[in-house]
């Protein structure tokens, strides 16, 4: 048998076996990959004022794995262009144990911005989402809206006549109300305040027909009666407030929700990202955290990097849409 015969089955032989071989080398570099992280402290950068509402998830769970890791996981603020000065730090640093822990801004701030410095796509790797809290729009008890139908109604036979008060122009707030005039077809006027505590107060005094809130902060409203609940921006209505209808019966397809995640800068390596997401996640279940949101009308969700993945997927160009129709711009 001439040679060259001899040596290609043994070559095809050898070519075949490699992937094979291949796996035990590659499973083994990720196993230590794992075991040697994290080598430092871990950060998570928050990428707005100290003291807000989302340093309260961020420090529960750095402290939860502090003592996991046996390594400080540090919450630092880094506020400043709607978030996006934090997350340009955060992807400066691309040092493996460097983390974003934002809100649903990171996806909004891009269609304000022409250049936020960073894309949610492209730059991020999600790691998983951490919680959602859907919104509520309040009525007056005296006033001329008492009901979801009521608002459609009175929107359609008005254009620009019913008001809607929010917390700032480009806030989760007045893009709610700005995603609902897209679904259902309707003009309503925003009117925007410096903080969610003036437009209570507004709608109290009768210079508004309605405002956005977090369920957060409109349920006490509602449970004590003094102002009507007539929707939530969840695809469902929320267990706290079972009698609001969720806008979505009314206006298929609705769905605004406030989103904190967590994202890593690009390069990090998968399973870090992975370990990541699978220490956080058993939180979900049974922890103090998971029963104040509940309470809230909130959910815990710490579920891994492909739901984060989906929301972005969807909502950076829905955003993107919303604002551009409503000519809004960043102050």
């Amino acid at each position: 048998m001439p040679r060259d015969r001899q040596i290609r089955p043994d070559r095809r032989t050898l070519l075949a076996a490699l992937p094979a071989l291949a796996l035990p080398a590659l499973a083994r570099a990720q196993v230590a990959t794992s075991a040697s992280w994290p080598s430092r402290n871990v950060r998570f950068v928050v990428p707005f004022a100290p003291g807000g509402p989302v340093e309260v998830p961020a420090r529960f769970i750095a402290d939860h794995l502090s003592q996991r890791f046996g390594k400080p996981v540090i919450v630092e603020a880094r506020p400043g262009a709607g978030g996006a000065l934090g997350i340009q730090a955060v992807l400066a640093a691309r040092d493996e144990h460097s983390f974003v822990f934002t809100t649903g801004s990171v996806a909004i701030v891009p269609a304000l911005r022409s250049n936020p410095g960073y894309d949610p796509l492209n730059d991020l790797v999600p790691v998983t989402l951490v919680s959602e809290v859907p919104l509520a729009i309040l009525a007056r008890l005296d006033g001329r809206v008492k009901s979801l139908q009521d608002l459609l109604t009175h929107a359609k036979a008005e254009p620009g006549k019913i008001t809607y008060g929010s917390s700032g122009v480009g806030a989760t707030t007045h893009l709610a109300g700005e995603l609902l005039k897209v679904r259902a077809g309707i003009d309503l006027m925003h009117v925007p305040y410096r903080g969610v505590a003036q437009a209570v107060n507004a709608l109290y005094a009768g210079d508004t027909d309605l405002m956005v809130t977090g369920l957060i902060e409109g349920v006490t409203h509602i449970r004590e009666g003094r102002l009507l609940g007539i929707g939530v921006t969840s695809p469902q209505r929320s267990p706290v407030v079972p009698d609001v209808p969720a806008i979505a019966e009314a206006v298929p397809g609705y769905s605004m929700v406030i989103w904190y995640a967590i994202l890593a800068p690009r390069g990090t390596p998968q399973e870090v990202v992975d370990l990541l997401a699978r220490e956080v996640a058993p939180l979900a279940q049974g922890s103090v955290l998971a029963q104040r949101l509940r309470d809230s009308g909130g959910r815990l969700l710490l579920d891994g990097p492909a739901p984060l993945a989906a929301r972005l997927r969807e909502e950076v160009p829905m955003w993107r849409e919303v604002v551009q129709r409503a000519g809004i711009t960043a102050n």
